[in-house]
């Protein structure tokens, strides 16, 4: 088990300061992220390569922070693959492996072993240069799990490959992580893929750690607005008031059955809005009467933004529903969602 305690590191203008996690024994760990928070930072602190301004590092219950990167065990791979290029794919793979002083029969064992798992048994003959992405990131990963890691870091290995080869990667790193037990700590920047690997995600916002949660519960229930935000849900809205169970939002007062004193901010999911060309007779409390902004597809649906005076929502429909409700700019509609589909932050 990985714990941190309280790490903090400055680096230039990065300040990250008090990250403290848990990564258990065999978990996939996803820790996401825009670029420049400091993710990068936090790996190689893990790894040893950099040393923290204060905090620990602590593994399986032993301080690790003063111990050198060689003896903690671990492997890091990260998005440009550092392949040796002056190596076939068999030599770049028992790199790994001769690096823990294993034999030469074990050598060949953990290399044929870790390409017919990763799909690269073909290629061990051949040199780096002459691999697609997907391949050399293959290669990067057996190479890494050769040294059998007692812990697998992953800084953005999926970014710089295509639509397919990435899905195709996430299946085989998931099943790695299954079928040898490997504790992994990924880095990565796409919602979608920490959600698509992780058995837990941790959220670093401005050099600091926001939120860790099952992916489920981070998507429904974010702790703050900018977690939201970040995660891409849509409809997160400023309270300027709350009286009750309704919510000042733009000038405009919205129920919502879960609001207490210290709400902030509210949100609601695109799919709760619905849409009509005439006034509701439903039992929901909030009504609005609002005009059409612009849209754009999301997925199989349309996502249509609407202005209701000065509050902006979205709300996803189908298609069907757009040529029914005759959807262009300035159409006037009116929305309405329940209270208890209002989730407050």
């Amino acid at each position: 088990m990985l714990e941190l305690k309280s790490i903090a590191k400055r680096l230039g203008a990065m300040d990250m300061a008090d990250v403290s996690m848990t990564l258990r024994q065999g978990e996939y760990f996803a820790l996401l992220g825009p670029t420049g928070v400091g993710k990068t930072v936090l790996v190689e602190l893990i790894a040893g390569l950099i040393r923290p301004d204060s905090g620990r590092v602590i593994w399986d219950g032993t301080d690790i922070t003063s111990i050198p990167p060689e003896r903690r065990g671990f492997a890091v791979v990260y998005q440009d693959y550092a392949l040796f290029p002056h190596m076939s794919v068999a030599r770049n793979i028992a790199y790994g492996a001769r690096a823990r002083g294993c034999d030469s029969s074990e050598i060949s064992a953990r290399t044929k072993r870790l390409a017919d798992m990763l799909g690269i048994t073909e290629l061990l003959p051949r040199r780096p240069d002459t691999l697609s992405g997907g391949e050399q990131q293959r290669t990067a990963i057996a190479r890494a799990l050769a040294a059998e890691p007692k812990l697998l870091l992953l800084d953005e290995p999926l970014s710089a490959l295509d639509t397919n080869t990435r899905v195709r990667l996430r299946r085989e790193l998931k099943r790695i992580n299954v079928e040898l037990g490997t504790t992994i700590l990924h880095v990565t920047h796409e919602p979608e893929e920490a959600m698509a690997l992780a058995d837990r995600i941790g959220v670093m916002l401005d050099y600091r750690l926001r939120q860790v949660a099952r992916p489920e519960e981070l998507f429904r229930r974010p702790t703050d607005a900018s977690v939201a935000r970040f995660l891409g849900i849509r409809n997160v809205l400023t309270v300027s008031n709350v009286d009750g169970d309704i919510c000042e939002v733009a000038g405009q007062q919205i129920r919502a059955s879960a609001a207490h004193e210290s709400t902030r901010h509210i949100w609601i999911m695109p799919e709760e809005l619905l849409l009509s060309d005439q006034p509701f007779t439903s039992s929901a409390l909030n009504q609005f009467k609002c005009s059409v902004i612009d849209w754009d597809h999301s997925d199989a649906l349309l996502a249509v933004r609407l202005a209701c005076g000065d509050l902006r929502l979205v709300a996803l429909i189908t298609y069907t529903s757009f040529q029914q409700l005759k959807i262009e700019p300035n159409r006037e509609l009116y929305v309405t969602f329940k209270s208890s589909a209002i989730h407050c932050l």
